[in-house]
Order: structure tokens, then C-alpha cells, then sequence
């Protein structure tokens, strides 16, 4: 018999291979590590991490810290010239007539009228939004702790509104509260007659607020929902064993050991409250009237949709607007840890 000899086999490589990868990753690393070997030796490691951050520092500088700088100087100046060497140093001026006013009760005696009526319909709006968001987000969150079926689902149907874009938000709502809308459209359907949602000052209000908390509370919900999960299981079993019912058991356990979530969540949600304008903006345009025009819409329209376009009014209202919810800020953090120093 004839003996075939044996065929050595080669392996077909591919680019499947375990080590093509890492091939092709040294292979373009290459150019970069001839840049960063050299740079590191040079600075030292300690030092590289100041270069990994400068990108982002460069990025925050320019578009957040600069423009703050030029709105700063901005108030103090006056003219409708955009460039800041045209711009006439006014001093103090824009604050005094920002802050001048004769009662600030009523908006009417004051210099700057339309301000101080935006500043008490944003101290309105934020008192009702932030108290119907905390309750409503807390509610939720707790009934999202629970075992209920379909949980992830619900989750994500709550979160949902967040995705959407404010503006998308405000349109949507708008479409329905018209009157010719969707509700509008309901209420005929049972009888009832046509509602002016957008033109009666009280019901614009209303529904700038419903349409805020509906729009972000999915947010707050999952940050409650968190600090709910990192309650330990043991305490409540501990508070059963000592008889305590559901409510005992909310009040002596989930609501003292959820307050640090809940300071970050009145924090967060006090100040997206007080800049509100897109949502708000989109839904009603600031009326009817100056029934929901707020503080950023007033910098807005002062700045770029007015005859005048003052600038220097529009940047000292937005300083005066920093200034207090620092203020804020500061005073809700310092109450916060005076709470956890007492618990």
C-alpha cells in the first residue's frame, strides 16, 4: 500500500484571534505613548494627573467660568453695545434700579415692575413645585420600594418623562390644555363646557406647576427610591418586633434615615425651580399677562427680546438671582447638618 504522507496543517489566522486586539490597541497607542512617556518623565506622575484634567478645565473655563466673568462685569455697565470695550461703566446703577422700590409688596411701586412681579411669581412656583414634587416623588418612591408586580416597568414609566426635552414637554401640554385641545375635547365630550386652562391667570399657574412636577419627578423619585434601598432591612424588622405599625415604622425609621436623600433632593429640586423658563416659557409664553413669567424669562426678555435689549439690566438681575440661591443653598446645607447633628 501507498503511504500518504502526512499534511501539516497551518492555522487559519483571523483578526478573531485573542491577540489582534491587543495588537492593533499597542499598534495605535504607539504615537501617543512617544507623547505622554517623554511628558511624564518630564513632570513627574504626581503632576500627569493636572495634564489628563486640563482638557476639561479648558472647556469648564471657556464656556462657564468666562461667560460668568463677562456677565458680572456686564452689570455694572450700560448701553445696548454687545462688545464689553463699548459698553459705558455705570456702577451700581442697574442694582438700584433692580432694587429700588417703594413697597415690595407691590410690584407696581417699584421702578422695575415686571422684576418684582416675576420675583413673586417665582417665590410662588417654587413653594408649590418643590412641596408637590417632594411629596409626590416621596410617595412614589415608596410605593416603588415595594414588591409589587412589574416594578422595573413602572420604574422606567415614572423616569420617562425626564428623557423628554422641556421644551417637547411644554408643547405636548400645551397641545392638550388649549382650547381647542385634548381636555378641552373630554370635557365637551361629558357634557361640560370649554375651559380657558391658558388664558385665566389662576388655571396658568396651576398647570405650569402640574406640568413642572409631572415632567421631573421621575428624577427625584429614583433618588428617593436609593436612599430608601440603603436602609437596612433589620431595622424595620427590629421596629416590627417592637410593634410598631406601618405608619411608626415610616416615621422612627425610613423618614429620620432618609433625610440626608432628602436634603440633596430639596437642594437639587430648589434650585432647578427658581431657573425655571423653558417648560414654563413653551406652555404659556409668560402670560397671560405676567401671570407666569419668572425670573430667567424677565433676564431673557430684558436681554435679547426687548426694544432696548439692556444687557446690563438683564446680567445685575442674573447676579442678584446667584446671589440668592447661594444664599439658599448655603442656609439648606447648614440646616442639614444641624438636623444630623441633633439625630
Amino acid at each position: 500500500m501507498t503511504t500518504i504522507p502526512a499534511t501539516k496543517v497551518i492555522p487559519y489566522r483571523t483578526n478573531r484571534e485573542p491577540g489582534f486586539l491587543a495588537r492593533m490597541l499597542e499598534h495605535l497607542m504607539h504615537p501617543v505613548d512617544e507623547i505622554i512617556i517623554p511628558l511624564q518623565r518630564a513632570l513627574g506622575t504626581r503632576r500627569m494627573a493636572y495634564f489628563f484634567v486640563l482638557p476639561n478645565l479648558l472647556i469648564f473655563g471657556i464656556f462657564i467660568l468666562l461667560p460668568m466673568a463677562l456677565n458680572f462685569y456686564y452689570s455694572f455697565t450700560g448701553s445696548t453695545a454687545l462688545q464689553p470695550s463699548e459698553r459705558p461703566w455705570v456702577g451700581t446703577d442697574n442694582f438700584s434700579r433692580l432694587l429700588n422700590c417703594g413697597d415690595y409688596g407691590n410690584p407696581v411701586t417699584c421702578d422695575e415692575d415686571i422684576f418684582w412681579r416675576a420675583v413673586w411669581n417665582t417665590g410662588g412656583f417654587v413653594f408649590f413645585q418643590v412641596s408637590g414634587m417632594i411629596v409626590f416623588a416621596l410617595v412614589t418612591a415608596l410605593a416603588l420600594n415595594r414588591q409589587i408586580k412589574g416594578r422595573g416597568f413602572f420604574r422606567s414609566v415614572f423616569f420617562y418623562p425626564v428623557l423628554l426635552s422641556p421644551v417637547v414637554v411644554g408643547l405636548i401640554w400645551k397641545w392638550i390644555l388649549q382650547r381647542d385641545g385634548v381636555l378641552n375635547a373630554g370635557i365637551v365630550a361629558l357634557g361640560g363646557e370649554q375651559m380657558n386652562f391658558l388664558v385665566d391667570p389662576n388655571w396658568s399657574r396651576f398647570w405650569v406647576i402640574v406640568v413642572s412636577i409631572w415632567a421631573q419627578m421621575g428624577f427625584y423619585t429614583l433618588i428617593l427610591l436609593a436612599g430608601l434601598q440603603s436602609i437596612p432591612h433589620e431595622y424595620y424588622e427590629a421596629a416590627h418586633i417592637d410593634g410598631a405599625d406601618t405608619w411608626n415604622r415610616f416615621r422612627f425609621v425610613t423618614f429620620p434615615l432618609l433625610m440626608p436623600t432628602m436634603l440633596v433632593v430639596v437642594v437639587l429640586s430648589l434650585i432647578r425651580a427658581v431657573q425655571v423658563f423653558d417648560q414654563a416659557f413653551a406652555l404659556t409664553g409668560g402670560g397671560p399677562g405676567t401671570a407666569t413669567t419668572y425670573i430667567v424669562q424677565y433676564i431673557y426678555n430684558t436681554g435679547f427680546t426687548s426694544t432696548s435689549r439692556e444687557a446690563g439690566l438683564a446680567a445685575a438681575a442674573s447676579v442678584v438671582l446667584g446671589g440668592a440661591l447661594l444664599i439658599l443653598t448655603v442656609a439648606q446645607l447648614k440646616l442639614g447638618r444641624r438636623t444630623e447633628a441633633n439625630h
